[in-house]
């Protein structure tokens, strides 16, 4: 079995039998961290075609800004691997395949302009509550597991997902929809 070490959140064999197994939380815990680095690395090749289609400065801006945070996020999840002494390993997250579908979906359909950018803003605000969802979740399992450099890293990715969420909303509620509101088919 493994567990981690208080002092430094590394996972060290605490058994001398060998085929002892992980805990099913931290095989959870492994599983899930996987299908969030497939994510990011979609995300990181995904975010560019949003800043290209927003016609809001500040849209495009808020969204390249983010595109550096999620290439950040991608290293920090490698991190996160070391501390397991784990290679990196993308899985396929599918629920992330639907949601960027589903953003270029929106963007194929509609002009540019307020609408489409309205239309950016909720397909980039369904990745950030999907991401959110599962950064708050590795963060308690990393915590129960007393993975303490793990849960530092993953609570400081959850961080940087809420606050774009924040700004997103703002710039939303500030121009966007005010202007989508304006425009007329």
């Amino acid at each position: 079995m493994k567990t981690a070490s208080k002092t430094t959140g590394k996972v060290k064999s605490t058994s001398e039998e060998p085929g002892m197994e992980e805990s099913k939380l931290m095989k959870l815990f492994e599983d899930e961290l996987k299908d969030i680095y497939w994510a990011e690395k979609a995300l990181a090749k995904a975010f560019p075609k949003f800043v290209k289609n927003a016609t809001s400065d500040e849209l495009a801006d808020t969204i390249e800004n983010h595109l550096n945070e999620t290439e950040t996020h991608v290293q920090k999840v490698e991190q996160v691997f070391e501390t397991l002494d784990k290679k990196a390993v993308a899985k396929k997250c599918e629920a992330m395949v639907g949601l960027l579908k589903e953003a270029e979906d929106i963007i194929k359909s509609c002009d540019k302009g307020a609408m489409c950018d309205a239309g950016i803003i909720s397909a980039v605000q369904k990745i950030e509550h999907y991401e959110i969802a599962t950064y708050g979740t590795l963060r308690t399992f990393a915590q129960e597991l007393n993975l303490t450099e793990a849960a530092t890293l993953l609570e400081e990715i959850l961080n940087e997902e809420k606050n774009v969420d924040e700004k997103l909303t703002q710039i939303a509620k500030s121009t966007i929809n005010v202007q989508a509101l304006e425009e007329v088919e």
